[in-house]
């Protein structure tokens, strides 16, 4: 009775973690300044639970398939794989949303730089 006891209350937090995940879904546009140049980047959020998925365009890379996205509240995390001068390039995305903005944090692989900084708007 104990046991029972323990997974239902472990299954009740899991559902109510994602059923608390923010619903981003749609069109956000943001900027972040690359090796001291502005880049844009359009995201397109696909929420499921904590599921992400969607893709993501620039003029830079061109566009991409959201991978791996996962939503936990007001933080999400995801990758991106992109091709650059004919090299893949992994991307990895964690942020925070508030309201009616997100900021990511970008890990873009060794020989790019830092990461970058992304500041999203609802479009």
């Amino acid at each position: 009775m104990k046991r029972q006891f323990v997974l239902a209350s472990v299954l009740a937090a899991m559902l109510a973690a994602a059923a608390s995940a923010a619903d981003i879904s749609g069109a956000w546009k943001g900027t972040a300044n690359f090796q001291g140049q502005p880049i844009a980047r359009t995201f397109v959020f696909k929420v499921d639970g904590a599921k992400l998925t969607g893709e993501t365009t620039s003029e830079l890379l061109g566009k991409s398939t959201i991978e791996d996205g996962k939503i936990e509240g007001d933080t999400i995390a995801f990758t991106i794989t992109a091709s650059f001068q004919g090299n893949p390039l992994k991307m990895s995305y964690k942020g925070k949303i508030s309201g009616d903005t997100i900021t990511l944090a970008t890990n873009v692989g060794a020989g790019m730089g830092p990461s970058i900084e992304w500041t999203l708007k609802k479009s």
